[in-house]
């Protein structure tokens, strides 16, 4: 049967672990740098202009945001990463909340890196691919603003994000625009696929 990423419901807001959802549904982690467009990878699968919340200025999303899915399962969205005007110890709360997301077992059952398609993973992105591996759960990396970019240079981005993000044959990069709408069933298909269990 398949799951209708039309039915999204926005069900709260983690600040702290004890708020974390453990109700057995799977949970799909979405987590990137703050300003590669996470909340418009959300909106584009859920077919919602402003359903994640989309910040003016990046590192907006400061807590964990669960959306649910036709009741099946949840989206979840970690705060962004690596974006530096926010106080050290707003970030180092930050880095906690995830950490204690990522230790919390059986919680996450897939988790989705987003890179931005237009330059090499950062630092952070390795660390967030590592934090994945750690967890032990499968991962998709969805390269992000594909629409800047030239023809030409798509495969040479995609194949240096795998060479930089260690991907290996079998591990799946969506190439994506939140903008043009260019993945998002190839996406959505890598959850789905996923998920059937």
């Amino acid at each position: 049967m398949a799951i209708n990423f039309n039915k999204a419901e926005f069900i709260l807001s983690a600040t702290v672990p004890a708020q974390f959802v453990h109700d057995g549904l799977p949970q799909v982690a979405f987590a990137g740098r703050s300003n590669v467009g996470k909340s418009s990878v959300i909106n584009r699968v859920v077919n919602r202009k402003n359903f994640a919340r989309v910040g003016a200025s990046p590192g907006k999303t400061t807590q964990i945001n669960y959306f649910k899915i036709d009741g099946r399962l949840y989206l979840v969205d970690l705060p962004g990463y690596g974006y530096a005007k926010v106080s050290k110890a707003e970030r180092d709360r930050w880095g906690r909340l995830m950490e204690n997301y990522f230790q919390s077992a059986g919680l996450i059952d897939l988790g989705v890196l987003i890179v931005d398609a237009r330059h090499k993973p950062t630092a952070d992105d390795v660390t967030m691919r590592e934090w994945f591996r750690g967890s032990g759960c499968p991962m998709v990396v969805v390269a992000n603003k594909l629409d800047k970019l030239k023809r030409s240079e798509i495969e040479p981005n995609l194949a240096l994000i795998r060479e930089t993000l260690d991907l290996g044959p079998d591990d799946v990069l969506v190439p994506f625009s939140a903008e043009k709408g260019e993945g998002k069933d190839a996406l959505i298909t890598a959850l789905a696929g996923h998920l059937k269990r």
